[in-house]
């Protein structure tokens, strides 16, 4: 087993902790950080745990056992658990786990990426739709700007075999994409952010009315609708290096063909394509774990867009497929990278106070809301047109870069 040196460990932590929180400021003396990390992530969450306390913050711990291999626990539930179970909700714990942190550190790894094949999908779906309200109130606190988030990798044999590399060559995607490679990774993060930030300047300056996405296996309209906003570089995820909004679900039309595997809901999803219609998805297929992809649409409001995204090659350090959604989302590549998910909205692509607003006026305004986010990713060649309100068009998007 593949362990990355002290160093490493170090740097990850100060990045997680010193800046992806608080929006790149770091987290401050006296906050409270619900760390979430597994079995397989121990190093890391010890120098995690390390860095809260040295930044004068509470650690909130909460260490899971992996799951998969001798101990399917997540299979045990889902095989095992009665529908009063799967839709079991534990709110006054889930309501005061809200209340007290001020940010969360996810530590994501996986010791078996199939553990879950098999099982009826309507569990799966029923289970996420349980914690819904936990998701809510995470976002209305976020929306108050009193709570952030990131979630981060810590690789594994499973995983690095799943991508076909390594442990040592999967760690080193890692270790470049999150600039752990240099003597001041969070100097490195800066100075890409403020490169990514010009470009969000100049994506939101345009009176973009549409988009129409392009390529061999693309044909899709994207409404962006009002009051909305490009975002980049929050933090929010480790690493990021897209550009992406959450558009006005409602003038969603076309086809899309995905060339990159998704891995959710303890399956692997391949081939996934989508038709989309006055907003809704009204054809999906897969090659595999069609059944899987088709249940999850037919969860509440998840037959609709909830972000789309661009990543232009020349931000991203990460060269090869990854088999985990937070770093193939954000892939490089020769044509660079695009994606949508299907599900929620993000509020923070709302260009005024995301606190003022009322479920009734996201609804009006078009954000999606639902208890699913699925990003589905292609690395395939994509020319993105905006068409802009005054008429007139311009390429935005084209062979992996940004033209404007």
């Amino acid at each position: 087993m593949y362990t990355p040196s002290q160093k490493v460990l170090e740097r990850y932590a100060d990045v997680l902790v010193n800046f992806a929180l608080n929006s790149g400021k770091g987290v401050k003396k006296g906050e409270v950080v619900h760390l979430v990390c597994y079995e397989a992530g121990k190093p890391l969450f010890r120098e995690i745990k390390r860095a809260i306390l040295k930044a004068g913050a509470h650690v909130l711990s909460d260490y899971r056992p992996d799951s998969g291999d001798r101990f399917p626990f997540d299979r045990d539930f889902f095989e095992l658990a009665k529908p009063h179970q799967t839709s079991y909700f534990p709110k006054h714990y889930a309501r005061g786990l809200v209340d007290e942190m001020d940010h969360t550190i996810f530590v994501y790894s996986e010791t078996d990426t199939h553990e879950l094949e098999g099982i009826d999908p309507k569990k799966i779906m029923a289970r996420g739709l349980a914690w819904k309200p936990y998701m809510d109130w995470r976002r209305e606190k976020e929306n108050k700007k009193k709570y952030t988030w990131t979630i981060a990798l810590y690789g594994t044999g499973a995983m690095a075999k799943e991508a076909g590399l390594s442990e040592k060559e999967y760690w080193g995607q890692i270790i470049k994409a999150c600039f752990l490679d240099k003597l001041d990774p969070i100097k490195e993060w800066r100075k890409i952010f403020v490169e990514m930030e010009r470009l969000r300047v100049k994506l939101n300056a345009l009176p973009v009315d549409k988009l129409h996405v392009e390529g061999p296996d693309a044909d899709l309209w994207v409404h962006l609708g009002k009051k909305r906003q490009w975002m980049c570089g929050s933090g929010r995820n480790i690493p990021s290096f897209e550009h992406f909004t959450s558009p006005d679900w409602r003038g969603t039309s076309g086809w899309i063909r995905f060339n990159q595997p998704l891995y959710r809901y303890g399956v692997l999803i391949e081939g996934v394509e989508l038709w989309f219609k006055d907003g809704k998805v009204v054809k999906a297929k897969a090659r595999k774990n069609e059944k899987v992809l088709k249940q999850m649409i037919a969860t509440e409001n998840a037959d609709k867009i909830g972000e789309y995204s661009l990543t232009d090659r020349r931000f991203s350090r990460i060269t090869k497929f990854m088999a985990t959604t937070l770093y193939d989302e954000n892939m490089g590549g020769k044509f660079g990278n695009t994606h949508l998910a299907l599900g929620k909205s993000y509020h923070d692509c709302y260009t005024q106070d995301p606190g003022e607003l009322s479920p009734e006026d996201w609804e009006k305004l078009g954000f999606n809301d639902s208890s699913v986010h699925t990003d589905i990713i292609s690395t395939a060649p994509r020319t993105v047109t905006a068409h802009m309100t005054d008429g007139t068009t311009q390429v935005i998007y084209k062979n992996g870069l940004f033209t404007i």
